[in-house]
């Protein structure tokens, strides 16, 4: 089957291996080509879960890409989705599925609208989280340390059969669930990549090797803990069960569920495992505070459960940083959020 892969970063070049892997044939998009350059004479060079040589066919364009794909799959960093959304939807054919991997929150909603404006039949799912936990090295080189379990997912229109297609093309992975918004809320990373980051933040200015599980101690598991019940708080709001974080930790490491300290200390028992970053200029802030955190707040905002250590935490960020993280959200733009959660609620 051909798909799509719209992003060359990390989750790329790692979807890529991975679905080539599977025996599909996958074209890759940059939108600056800057990360596919190198692979127009060379290969992905994939370790860990998935071990091989991987040569994609490289397109110019977003609609060279998207030309006889059965499934398009977006893999950006959050701030670059509206620009490929403007370039995608105009390219898109009826009968084709788009695949937001690690949705920024309420992004599904802005691209289906636009789908939906067009006349177009093409479903749109999201994706709570990635399918595969991956670190780019470099050259053309990319490591899978994990393949997740299970993933929350959802699509729209909400009939729109693709689990079964999904299950062929990436394995059977994915927990659908009833609208868009529950997978919204059931992306993790914003609330573990704040509390990460605030205390690990000089080790990512100093550009020290550290491993996130070795540094999940019991202080900032609390933390997670705490953010954690915040955002489970905002789906009880709208009447939506959202997984807390130790269940998550549970299907993605498979340790036995428990409280969360007592889960962090298991993970942290594993070893480090994956690197966190080695640079301040992340994606654990520059994308996740923008577009995780603020959703998150807004959130908490229209369902009457003010996330307040989520919006402490985006102030705390944009004054390390010197930016206005709330100012950076461009898929926001026209959204009535209290709008989303007035049709949410259950």
């Amino acid at each position: 089957m051909r798909i799509a892969i719209l992003g060359a970063g990390a989750a790329g070049y790692a979807n890529a291996a991975y679905l080539m892997d599977r025996g599909h044939e996958v074209v890759l998009w940059s939108p600056s080509g800057a990360s596919t350059a190198a692979l127009r004479d060379g290969a992905i060079l994939c370790e860990g879960e998935v071990e091989g040589s991987f040569r994609p066919h490289i397109a110019d364009t977003c609609a060279e890409a998207v030309a006889g794909a059965a499934i398009v799959m977006i893999t950006l960093p959050a701030n670059g989705h509206r620009a490929v959304y403007d370039a995608l939807v105009p390219a898109l054919s009826d009968g084709q599925l788009v695949i937001i991997s690690a949705q920024p929150i309420l992004a599904g909603y802005r691209l289906s609208d636009a789908v939906v404006a067009r006349g177009l039949d093409v479903p749109v799912m999201v994706w709570g989280t990635t399918l595969l936990r991956s670190r780019r090295h470099e050259g053309t080189k990319v490591r899978i340390n994990t393949i997740r379990r299970r993933i929350d997912a959802a699509v729209t229109p909400a009939d729109a059969p693709v689990q079964s297609l999904c299950t062929e093309v990436f394995g059977d992975h994915f927990q659908m669930r009833d609208g868009l918004m529950a997978v919204s809320l059931a992306n993790i990373n914003p609330q573990c990549h704040l509390a990460l980051a605030l205390t690990n933040i000089t080790r990512m200015e100093r550009r020290e090797a550290w491993g996130q599980g070795e540094n999940l101690t019991s202080s900032v598991s609390r933390l997670m803990a705490d953010l954690d019940a915040e955002r489970v708080a905002i789906g009880a709001a709208m009447g939506i069960e959202v997984r807390s974080l130790a269940e998550h930790y549970h299907l993605t490491y498979d340790i036995p569920r428990a409280a969360f300290e007592i889960m962090a200390e298991a993970v942290r028992d594993m070893g480090p495992g994956q690197l966190g970053p080695t640079t301040p200029n992340s994606r654990y802030v520059l994308e996740d505070a923008p577009f995780g955190l603020v959703a998150l707040v807004a959130l908490g905002r229209a369902t009457g459960r003010e996330a307040v250590l989520h919006s402490a935490g985006l102030r705390l960020l944009s004054s390390l940083y010197g930016r206005d993280f709330e100012a950076e959200n461009d898929l926001l733009e026209g959204v009535d959020v209290s709008a989303l959660v007035r049709k949410a609620t259950v």
